[in-house]
């Protein structure tokens, strides 16, 4: 969508959201990503899109409105998700599950690949935490072993992720130690930031994924995060994705979800393990 003269976008100020046009978007959303917006969220919605509104130089939400479902091309509808979609994260968050994944999930593989996959990795703070935790744990000679796919819904969140470019505020809690061997520090026009070491980055691969969209990627998996995503959907959407989580699981595979979810209300045939880990035990 190429952007109106400043002209028009700049005159367009701030346009009034009805409460049909809401529940127009608030359908949308849920139906090209299942993610259920409450209509607490007017402010939110309000505030997020007012910049699609400008950038195209729509003069009213019905107007953008008619245009993103009319863009054949799926872009528009993707820039929409991917304004309103929430992508908080850190590095070495729930540091509990990555205790878990080196002191129990690592001694107990076998010696093929080990395929993790981040299943909401947002700007890619998770997927590369989990590189660092692996590689911590690993003999050199066992490093090659891993395989990480990172995916998410938002293609703006996988443009950070996949760059590995960080501010160095969003690094300042990480030990100094894994910092310097796993980072390298930003100069010149980069002073300021950190960037995710080569022999980390090369271990994950980023995909823009949709859960309603996938049935099966083709491969399974030892170990999937999935981790405060969830607590967007309703109950309909949690057990399709839970189906699906659970099915791309290896045998005796593990689910990290967060502390704050739970699997409570969904059909699974996952075995609770610890506070927010859970195992697949059938083939």
């Amino acid at each position: 969508m190429g952007a109106l003269p400043n002209s028009r976008a700049d005159a367009i100020g701030e346009v009034r959201l009805s409460d049909a046009e809401l529940s127009r978007i608030v359908r949308l959303v849920y139906q090209r990503s299942g993610i259920t917006l409450h209509s607490g969220k007017r402010a939110l919605v309000l505030a997020r899109l007012q910049k699609r509104l400008r950038a195209g130089g729509f003069s009213s939400f019905r107007e953008y409105l008619a245009y993103a479902e009319g863009d054949t091309s799926g872009a528009e509808i993707t820039a929409l998700l991917d304004a309103i979609a929430t992508n908080h994260t850190s590095f070495f968050r729930e540091p509990q599950h990555y205790d878990f994944l080196r002191a129990t999930v690592v001694p107990g593989c076998s010696n093929g690949p080990l395929r993790i996959w981040s299943a909401a990795c947002s700007s890619g703070e998770e997927p590369v935490t989990i590189a660092i935790t692996l590689l911590d744990a690993l003999d050199r000679s066992q490093q090659s072993r891993i395989r990480i796919l990172a995916s998410d819904l938002s293609t703006k969140a996988l443009g950070i992720a996949s760059s590995g470019v960080y501010k160095m505020e969003r690094v300042a809690g990480i030990p100094l130690d894994i910092l310097r061997r796993h980072f390298e520090r930003g100069l010149g026009a980069q002073a300021g930031t950190a960037r995710v070491a080569s022999h980390v980055r090369r271990l994950i691969e980023y995909r823009q994924l949709n859960f309603l969209e996938t049935s099966d990627l083709g491969e399974r998996f030892d170990v999937i995060f999935c981790r405060n995503v969830m607590i967007y959907f309703d109950r309909d959407v949690q057990q399709r994705v839970v189906s699906l989580l659970e099915r791309h699981l290896a045998p005796g595979g593990y689910l990290f979800i967060s502390h704050s979810e739970s699997l409570n209300g969904t059909s699974h045939g996952l075995r609770w393990l610890a506070p927010a880990v859970y195992q697949r035990v059938t083939a």
